[in-house]
């Protein structure tokens, strides 16, 4: 199997990781047994002292860490010009960054602030294409894109509100990206998590109400963990899928084929 994947030696950039329960953190388990080399990016100097003690409590070995706000180009820019610097070409990608604003969680979503709406776009959306934008002189070899997503995307659910509509973004975002770096020989495709409980999920006031809903109605009958979202990751960023682009792929036990 790890001949198949490829992913030996191959350097990727996770983004996103806020504690153990991240999404971000799950793909990094999973490269890292497929022995990938980790280059992992933080936002701010508390997130890096996170990220160091995550990484020695479960002795992994970062290839590199260095600091990324998405929300601004040129810390992009410095970020993966320092990363070829250091590491060389880059191989893969993994974006699973979004935030909104707490209060435009809470109230309807009719009442979505301008500026919050904004930062939603910007975060949760926007960051993939100057993340992609960034990486791409890099990725000399082509490689692989991965970014997160969810069913809010798709359909309107209760609590997902401005987030769902930035989700909804992100998909498109990924279709049009993967359009123009094709050519380039990158792939760019979104897995679409169900609900597990990461930090993000908390500010979604109907979060424990979904997570009973699949239980119910998907027809694995359980919630996804982390381990699986990061496995089918790691098969996205594989040579397993070299034939794959522009997807949304499901990790929900299926809830998303419920009417």
């Amino acid at each position: 199997m790890e001949d198949l994947l490829q992913l030996k030696d191959k350097n990727i950039v996770v983004m996103g990781v806020a504690n153990e329960r991240s999404l971000a953190w799950g793909v990094a388990r999973s490269l890292y047994k497929a022995g990938a080399n980790l280059i992992f990016t933080y936002r701010k100097e508390r997130s890096q002292t996170k990220l160091v003690k995550l990484l020695e409590n479960n002795n992994f070995d970062a290839k590199l860490i260095v600091q990324c706000d998405v929300n601004n180009d040129e810390s992009i820019k410095d970020a993966f010009s320092e990363i070829n610097s250091q590491v060389g070409r880059v191989d893969g990608v993994v974006h699973s960054i979004a935030f909104a604003h707490g209060e435009d969680l809470k109230g309807d979503f009719v009442e979505t602030s301008r500026s919050g709406y904004a930062f939603a776009q910007d975060t949760s959306a926007y960051s993939l294409i100057a993340v992609a934008r960034e990486a791409k002189p890099y990725m000399t070899d082509g490689g692989s894109i991965i970014t997160m997503s969810a069913l809010g995307a798709e359909r309107a659910l209760e609590g997902y509100k401005v987030m769902g509509v930035a989700k909804a973004a992100l998909e498109s975002a990924v279709k049009y990206l993967a359009l123009d770096l094709g050519k380039y020989n990158i792939r760019v495709n979104a897995i679409s998590a169900g609900p597990i409980r990461t930090l993000a999920a908390k500010g979604i006031p109907s979060f424990n109400e979904m997570l009973r809903g699949i239980e119910e109605k998907a027809p694995l009958k359980k919630n996804v963990t982390q381990e699986e979202v990061g496995d089918m990751t790691l098969t996205m960023l594989s040579n397993l899928s070299r034939g794959v682009t522009g997807e949304i792929v499901h990790v929900d036990s299926g809830y998303n084929i419920m009417g």
